[in-house]
């Protein structure tokens, strides 16, 4: 089993934050691939289903992001699960934005969330970082995570958001690399369509 673990914060004035894009991807995700109901467990809101035959609970811990951890650790004892069989999406700093990228362990990289959930399972799951970039301030870092994604950046979140949908069968089997290769090809811009060729001038005789 998968336990896809999005973060954010509860509460309709963080919905469209930088920060609850964890909780925008699970939700699409869920109904994407009709999950049963959400429902109260685990500190949290979870729901049960099934991607590509693989078994998968999806959790919103509704701690706040700063405790995340609680809410993570008592799903992962009830169901006996290692770090292998999690995978955590939330907003990350330190990619640009809309880039997708996977990786196991490491540090929490100034993310609350992170820090919360290695303090109560340690560092080895798998980590779904969507990138939101960096404001170049630190001292703009928290306005820029907990701000809503701009206007001119909602087409770009859709897509992105499809594409981490579209790919999911990829994440719950476990084939990491598959499954950002597949975010990169659905995100990528349209090529440019190349000018003809002039047409080759015909030699005089």
């Amino acid at each position: 089993m998968l336990l896809l673990v999005g973060l954010g914060n509860p509460g309709p004035k963080y919905q469209g934050n930088r920060h609850n894009v964890g909780f925008m991807a699970v939700d699409a995700i869920a109904r994407r691939y009709s999950f049963a109901p959400w429902r109260a467990r685990f500190e949290g809101l979870v729901a049960e289903g099934t991607i590509d035959g693989e078994k998968v609970l999806a959790l919103k811990p509704q701690t706040y992001m700063n405790e995340s951890g609680r809410s993570v650790g008592a799903a992962m004892r009830f169901y006996k699960l290692a770090g292998k069989d999690v995978a955590v999406i939330h907003d990350e700093l330190d990619l640009k934005p809309f880039k997708v990228r996977v990786k196991t362990g490491g540090g929490a990289a100034g993310h609350n969330g992170i820090r919360s959930i290695d303090a109560h399972v340690g560092p080895e799951y798998r980590r779904v970082r969507f990138g939101i970039g960096h404001p170049g301030d630190k001292a703009l870092v928290l306005h820029h995570a907990l701000g809503d994604f701009l206007k001119e950046e909602q087409a770009d979140v859709k897509k992105t958001i499809d594409a981490i949908v579209e790919a999911a069968p990829l994440l719950a089997r476990g084939d990491d690399n598959a499954f950002m290769t597949r975010v990169a090809v659905l995100t990528q811009p349209p090529r440019e369509p190349k000018p003809p060729k002039p047409p080759t001038p015909k030699k005089e005789d």
